[in-house]
């Protein structure tokens, strides 16, 4: 082959590659094993829970939202873009007006039916439902791909998964500490072992004394958490009552968690909420859980 020939073929052979790649299709696995694909990063997006809306802007997308569901206040920037309804309900005809490219949705809440109608729509939809704290950051790298942000969101990744590292290191080998999560007081909800909170509980070097019980947030009699008798009880301050908390246990004195004065307070917004900042509230955890263990005779 003469050599201006091969130079040719070759340059054809370049330009055809780039053409494949720039036109290859992003295919992303969500958290329920579905294959997500989309033919180009997505521009415009709905996200159906607050944890998302924050995984979507630490990955990059803040800027390709165009609808959110109710509480999804972080950043600060969220407040300011249109919402399309709540955990419970969102408006449908709105959502399909909006022409977004991409759903992220959840199924913690009552949506199927509407996710159900939605995906009918032919809108793809990537559901992120992190089990595991380390499933935090690799939601932000799958992301960061269906988003075409793929540098950022693995920058921030990196970021989460060394600090998950130094709070695995310093605190899961400690002695462990029995406790109560107490999710609501009105009815007595806590969670159980397959929740998210349970992976930062044993992070911490805890022990969910509910773990093993079948419902993800059951309710749970006074009696039985009296019985158990847990070192320490930790609740959320967005998730109690006004006249509850963690102050209605000190009409039992005798309780361990009560007599060491080991009733604690963490916030809502980090623990409660499977987003990057839930490392932030999973550290704050491991600190409650390591006074309780410097207040042992």
């Amino acid at each position: 082959m003469k050599l201006p020939t091969m130079l040719g073929w070759l340059l054809r052979a370049f330009v055809l590659s780039f053409v494949m790649r720039a036109h290859a299709a992003i295919r992303v696995i969500d958290d329920y094993g579905n294959t997500v694909t989309m033919q180009k990063p997505a521009q415009r997006i709905i996200s159906m829970s607050p944890h998302i809306t924050e995984l979507l802007f630490a990955a990059g997308g803040g800027n390709a939202i165009v609808g959110v569901v109710s509480y999804s206040d972080y950043p600060e920037a969220a407040k300011k873009i249109p919402q399309i309804g709540d955990s419970h309900e969102v408006d449908i005809e709105r959502i399909v007006a909006m022409k977004p490219d991409l759903l992220v949705a959840s199924r913690y809440g009552s949506l199927d039916k509407q996710i159900a109608l939605l995906r009918a729509s032919g809108v793809p939809i990537f559901f992120s439902e992190p089990r595991k704290l380390n499933d935090i950051p690799n939601n932000l790298i799958r992301l960061g791909q269906l988003l075409g942000t793929e540098k950022q969101a693995s920058s921030a990744a990196h970021e989460l998964q060394k600090k998950l590292a130094d709070l695995t290191s310093s605190y899961s080998t400690l002695s462990a500490v029995r406790m109560f999560y107490q999710l609501w007081d009105k009815p007595m909800y806590t969670l159980n072992g397959k929740n998210i909170v349970n992976n930062a509980i044993e992070i911490c070097g805890g022990i969910n004394i509910f773990k093993e019980l079948k419902t993800m947030a059951p309710i749970v009699a006074v009696e039985a958490i009296l019985q158990a008798d847990p070192e320490a009880i930790i609740t959320t301050e967005q998730h109690s009552s006004a006249d509850g908390g963690v102050a209605i246990w000190k009409r039992y004195p005798l309780m361990t968690a009560v007599k060491r004065n080991n009733l604690f307070m963490v916030n809502g917004d980090l623990l409660n909420r499977a987003g990057p900042r839930m490392i932030d509230g999973a550290a704050e955890l491991c600190e409650k859980l390591d006074m309780a263990r410097r207040k042992r005779s």
